[in-house]
This record gives structure tokens, C-alpha cells and sequence, in this order.
């Protein structure tokens, strides 16, 4: 049947009326569906937060919170590249970790960044900064040779205790032109958690380290007290704190008044021979103000430290160092110095806040190790006068009494030859009285006086000022040459007994009214000349003195020779020897 013209445009009508209500109901639809679908993006997107928090806060070494915080801002903010700085106490980069950039691409960029350009906006500025183009903001400095270009820009600071810590670099961001709010919101929040990660390894770490200062302490004061050598106790102190700061060098110096330098008691680590010769100026600016100050002196880099001169020597090689005084401030005996090599981390606060107290256990150290070898010298002294005392005291007053009782004897005796032999017999027992003198004198006058103190003039006057009283007038002295400085201990030794014998000598055989005595150390020789005015030496008297101080000279490698003066007669001898000790 055919529908009727007013049927089809009936129908005709109400066509559009019910198409009008799928059509709105496929716009909701489709509404509905991007907002579940955004609603479950920022419900991944919070579930990715919760886990990088988690993520960042279960790590307790510093370092590897620090790796993961950057590396779970890439992921949530979708970026290319991310990086974290760390400022230092200059105010400029001290670290700088970087993600999406390999070692071969970041050996070619070059030195890391300090803190210039947009960086360094950061750091002046420490507030949240998006950017859709790097270039086109005013503090823009442009990239290296070989950096991979970057356009779109985030950047957060991460705070610890209301400090700022540092801050989180994203550029690059995948499937958009730039960073959004939403990013930029997600990031501050990553970066609270982050300062809270890092504070916990911060004082996971101090906690760490106060706890190996406390056992190298321990180990060190058990040292002490147990009596260990000086020198080893300085090498545990300076082994424990270059292991426990990470230093590649360590060095205690002793400081010298006398010549106002700083002489090297040990050194270890890196290019140690060459370290151990090195004297360090007291008038250098860093070394200077280790010595007067009673806190830690740092250098970021030695190498452009204002306080150092330019290529000094004990420096080459070494970037961050730290000195800390032995002793009080202003009064210090010396310096401990650790360094680590050029480009390594500079030393922080807490790697050099207990080196004060423990540089103090290195004085200590030096401080007992003289006191214990005063202690010994002293106890050798004491034994030398019991020995002396004992020789004087039993040895030649039984020789003498011999030589009294021989001497009764020879009148008594009428064969020639038996009062030859009685009487050389006489005059053998005199020299052993007077060898025995001599080495009585050498064993209480041993340490007295050593080469910085001046000890062999002294000697060699109080010598021959102890004269005066057997020759009945005092001997002429002349001294020439630092015979305080360049005469070692054994050499001095020698030139006391041969003077000693020589005065002795001319007090009992030459009848002299003078006696010039002349010591003088020149082109690495000391010579001794005793001449008198006498009557020479008699022709049967015993040579066995005379024999003694030759001996005496050979042992040194050099020679004695006496004559007789022409010009108004008497006796010359001239002791002479090198100016250096025999075991050297």
C-alpha cells in the first residue's frame, strides 16, 4: 500500500528531533571518558609520586639518594634529560649529577657546570622556573660545543631545613612542547620529599662518621698508653684521618723556630717521597694561618688559592686540602695537611669538624715522644756519671796506689833493668790514670751540649778553663768556623779528649808559662792546635798519650802531627779531621 503524501511528511519531521539526543549523548559520552581517562592518568601519576617518594626516602648513603631523586624526577615529569645540583658553600655547584647524558657524550661537553647562566638563576632565585624555551630568558648563556640541544625548561630547588640544598634540572619534555603546571606541581612535591631523604642521609651519615672518628680515637689513645713508638702513633693518626676523609695525601710538619718552616716528621698517600723532602715556609698565607688559627683551614683548590704562592711545589697535584694546627691556637708545633687530588670533591663541614680534636692526640703524641726521649737521655746521663763516678772513685784511686807503691818500691831494688822496667811500669799506670780522666770527662760531658745548642765551644772553653789549675795560668782560645753547627756529636767528642790530653800533657812535661789553643772548622775540617812555650817533649818520656789522640784522629780519617816550635821553643800539635761523623 502507498503511503499517503502527509504520512512521509509526518515522518520527514521527526527525524531531526530524534537524532538531537544521540548526538548530545555521544558528547557526554566522550566527556565522561576523557575525564576517567584523565582521572586515571592523575591517579597513575600520583601512584608514580607515592612510589618515588618511597623509592627516594628507603636509601640511607647520601650519594645514592641523590642519584635516585633525579633519576624519578625524569620519569615523572616524562623529560629527556634531568640533573641535580648540589651548591656548595661558595655559592656556585659543588656536585652535579646529570641523567639521560653518557659518559662519552659528558667526557666531550667537558668541565661540569659551576653555576652560570640559567643554573646559576636558580641559585640566586630559588623559586620554581618553566620555561618553553631555554634561549629566549635573558639569563641564558648558550651550551657548550658538543651539548645535546635543549628548548623546554624545569627547574625546583630542594630545601633542608629551610636551606637551600640544591636544585632539579628537567629540560626536554617527551610528547609536549613544554613543562606544564601539573609538572611543575608534581616536581616542588618530589623535591619536599627529597630535602627530607637527604637530611636523613645526612645524619645517617654524620652518625657514620662520628662513629670512626670515635674508634680511630680509641685506637690512637690505646697507642699512647701502651707506649708506642712516636713515630708509629703519627702514622696511625695521619692513616686514620686521610682513610676517614678520603684524602689521597696526609702529612704532619713540625714547625722550626729556628729556621720558621715546617719540616716534614711524616708523610703518606700519593707522590710520598717527593712529599717527605718538601720544607713548607711559615711565612705561606695557607699554611701560616693553619699554624695561628685554632680552626680548620680549607682550600676548594690549592692550585688558585690566594694564600699560596704560585707553583709551589708541595702542592702540585692536589686540589681540595685541609690543615688543621697541632697544638692551641697561636702556640701550634706544627700542622697536619690532607689533600685530595685535583677535580675531586672539596672538604665539607663534616669531614673537617673533628680533625681539630683529633690533631690534637698528634701533638700529644709528639709531645710524650720527647718527653720520653728526655726521659732516656736523662736515665743514660745518670748511668754515664755512675760509671764515671765509679771509675774515679775506685778504678784510679786503686791504679794510683799501685803506681805509689811501685814508686816506694824502686829504692829498694838495685838491678838497672828492674828499675827501668819499675819505672816504665810507673809510667804506664800514670797514662792509664789520665786515659781513664779523659773518658771520665767525655762520659759527664757526653749530651751536654749538642750541635743546635752550641754544646762544643762550651766544652771546649769549660776544657780549657778546667786547665788553668794544673798549668798555673789560662790557656790563649781562639775558636773559628760554626764548630757549633757543622761538628757532628762524635767528632766533638773526639776534640774534647785530645784537647783535654794535650793540656794535661803540657801541664806535667813541658814547664810552659803559655799555651795557645786554636780550634777552627773550615771547608768541612776541624783542626785543633795546642802549642806551648816549654821545654818540648823529653826523649824518654811514654808516648802512649800521644799515641791515644793519634789513634783518635785515624779513627775519623784524619791525622795528628806535633813539632817542636823554633821560635822560642816548646811544643806544636795540630789535631786535624773531617768535619763529618764516622758512620755517616
Amino acid at each position: 500500500m502507498i503511503r499517503s503524501e502527509e504520512a512521509v511528511s509526518e515522518e520527514t519531521r521527526k527525524e531531526p528531533g530524534q537524532h538531537l539526543p544521540k548526538l548530545r549523548l555521544d558528547e557526554l559520552l566522550d566527556e565522561l571518558q576523557s575525564r576517567i581517562d584523565a582521572a586515571r592518568g592523575t591517579q597513575d601519576r600520583v601512584h608514580s609520586l607515592l612510589e618515588a617518594v618511597l623509592s627516594v626516602g628507603r636509601e640511607l648513603g647520601l650519594p645514592q639518594v641523590l642519584r635516585r631523586i633525579v633519576e624519578a624526577a625524569v620519569v615523572l615529569v616524562d623529560a629527556e634529560y634531568g640533573a641535580l645540583g648540589v651548591i656548595g658553600d661558595d655559592s656556585k655547584l659543588a656536585q652535579f649529577l646529570t641523567v639521560g647524558i653518557d659518559d662519552e657524550q659528558r667526557a666531550r661537553i667537558g668541565d661540569l657546570p659551576s653555576g652560570h647562566g640559567i643554573l646559576g638563576e636558580l641559585i640566586r632565585h630559588p623559586q620554581p622556573l618553566r620555561l618553553p624555551e631555554l634561549s629566549e630568558h635573558p639569563a641564558s648563556h648558550g651550551f657548550p660545543a658538543d651539548h645535546p640541544p635543549m628548548h623546554s625548561f624545569l627547574g625546583v630547588p630542594i630545601r633542608v631545613r629551610d636551606q637551600v640544598f640544591g636544585n632539579l634540572y628537567l629540560t626536554e619534555k617527551r610528547g609536549a612542547a613544554e613543562f606544564d603546571a601539573e609538572d611543575e606541581a608534581v616536581l616542588s612535591t618530589l623535591a619536599v620529599a627529597a630535602g627530607v631523604a637527604i637530611e636523613n642521609a645526612r645524619l645517617y651519615e654524620e652518625a657514620r662518621l662520628r662513629e670512626r672518628w670515635l674508634r680511630a680515637s680509641a685506637e690512637v689513645t690505646r697507642a699512647l698508653l701502651s707506649g708506642a713508638p712516636g713515630g708509629r702513633v703519627l702514622e696511625l693518626i695521619v692513616e686514620q684521618a686521610r682513610e676517614i676523609v678520603s684524602a689521597d695525601v696526609g702529612m704532619i710538619a713540625e714547625y722550626v723556630v729556628r729556621t720558621e718552616e715546617l719540616r716534614p716528621v711524616l708523610a703518606v698517600g700519593a707522590d710520598v717521597e717527593r712529599r717527605s723532602g718538601l720544607r713548607l715556609s711559615a711565612q705561606d698565607g695557607f699554611v701560616g694561618a693553619a699554624l695561628t688559627t685554632s680552626e680548620p683551614v680549607v682550600s676548594a683548590d690549592i692550585r688558585h688559592d690566594a694564600r699560596t704562592g704560585e707553583d709551589a711545589a708541595q702542592w702540585t697535584g692536589l686540589g681540595p686540602v685541609v690543615a688543621v694546627p697541632l697544638g692551641a691556637g697561636g702556640k701550634a708545633r706544627g700542622v697536619l695537611l690532607l689533600g685530595r687530588t685535583a677535580g675531586r670533591t672539596p672538604f665539607s663541614g663534616a669531614d673537617t669538624g673533628p680533625l681539630l680534636g683529633f690533631a690534637g692526640q698528634a701533638a700529644l703524641a709528639l709531645e710524650l715522644a720527647e718527653r720520653r726521649q728526655d726521659a732516656e737521655q736523662v736515665a743514660l746521663l745518670k748511668d754515664r756519671d755512675r760509671i764515671a763516678r765509679d771509675l774515679h772513685d775506685l778504678a784510679i784511686q786503686r791504679l794510683f796506689a799501685a803506681g805509689m807503691t811501685l814508686q816506694s818500691t824502686q829504692r829498694f831494688v838495685d838491678h838497672p833493668q828492674a828499675v827501668e822496667r819499675l819505672s816504665r811500669t810507673v809510667d804506664d799506670l800514670d797514662d792509664t790514670i789520665k786515659i781513664i780522666r779523659s773518658t771520665i770527662f767525655g762520659l759527664r760531658t757526653h749530651g751536654e751540649g749538642t750541635v743546635e745548642d752550641g754544646g762544643l765551644r762550651a766544652r771546649v772553653a769549660e776544657t780549657v778553663r778546667a786547665s788553668t789549675t794544673s798549668l798555673g795560668f789560662a790557656p790563649a782560645l781562639r775558636v773559628e768556623g760554626l764548630v757549633d753547627t757543622d761538628v757532628p756529636a762524635d767528632v766533638a767528642d773526639h776534640a774534647v779528649a785530645v784537647l783535654s790530653e794535650a793540656l794535661s800533657n803540657a801541664a806535667r812535661h813541658s814547664g810552659a808559662s803559655s799555651v795557645d789553643v786554636h780550634l777552627c772548622c773550615s771547608g768541612g775540617e776541624l783542626t785543633l792546635t795546642v802549642a806551648d812555650n816549654g821545654s818540648g817533649i823529653p826523649k824518654n818520656a811514654a808516648r802512649s798519650g800521644l799515641g791515644n789522640m793519634a789513634d783518635r784522629a785515624r779513627v775519623l780519617g784524619g791525622e795528628m802531627t806535633f813539632r817542636e816550635r823554633p821560635e822560642g821553643g816548646g811544643t806544636c800539635l795540630v789535631w786535624r779531621v773531617p768535619a763529618r761523623s764516622a758512620t755517616a
